[in-house]
Order: C-alpha cells, then sequence, then structure tokens
C-alpha cells in the first residue's frame, strides 16, 4: 500500500534539519570545554561544582560525549576502564526518523522526481 505523504520531502527536511544542528555542533562542543574546565577552578563550593556538572551533562546528553566505563574482571579481582564515544540525543532522534522512512518510498519519490509522474489511462 502507497504512503500518503512524501518519503522523499521528509528526507530532505531532515537533511536541512540536520545542517542547522552541524552548524551548532562547534559552539555546543566549546560550551562543553569550558564547562569541564569551570570544574577545575579551585576551592569551588559543592553546589556550584553539582551546578556546573548538571549543565555538562545536559550537553552531554544532547549532543553526546565520552563516557568511562568501569569494569571488574573477577578472576584477576581488578578494574579496568575503557573510554567510549556516546552518540547524543538529537542525533540518535534523527537516524531513527531516516529508519522510519521507507526504503521503497524513499526510492520511489527520487525516480517520480527525477523522470516525472505520469497518469494512468486506466
Amino acid at each position: 500500500m502507497p504512503i500518503k505523504w512524501s518519503a522523499l520531502k521528509v528526507s530532505e527536511a531532515i537533511g536541512m534539519i540536520e545542517e542547522f544542528l552541524n552548524q551548532a555542533v562547534e559552539p555546543l562542543e566549546q560550551a562543553r570545554i569550558v564547562a569541564k574546565e569551570a570544574k577545575t577552578i579551585s576551592n569551588l563550593p559543592e553546589y556550584i561544582q553539582s551546578g556546573i556538572n548538571s549543565v555538562l551533562g545536559e550537553l552531554e546528553r544532547v549532543t553526546g560525549g565520552e563516557v568511562t566505563r568501569t569494569n571488574y574482571d573477577y578472576t584477576t579481582q581488578t578494574h579496568s576502564h575503557s573510554v567510549e564515544h556516546v552518540e547524543g540525543s538529537i542525533k540518535r532522534a534523527i537516524q531513527r526518523l531516516r529508519d522510519d522512512i521507507p526504503t521503497d518510498a524513499l526510492k520511489s519519490d527520487q525516480t517520480r522526481q527525477k523522470y516525472g509522474s505520469t497518469q494512468a489511462l486506466v
């Protein structure tokens, strides 16, 4: 059953959204760097450090960041740490939206745009 909305228009809109978000990435990354540096200011009271951590957490939730994972090996009784990059919630939401567009409908819309559409005679 054909869809009644334009998969191509949705795909193009997603591309535009992504372009605007890419323009915001650098300033948000700079804000994250400044927040991390602010945590190193000497003699910060805990409530200020907590507020900085809150801002930093929100920046990393939205844009992504690095997560340190701690693993415990029960045989050697040692801890190991690994740092992994995680995608931000906005990038994950965009990818979910892209994944939801039916591929065949998108290809059909692209073909129709490229060659035009003809009306059925019957």
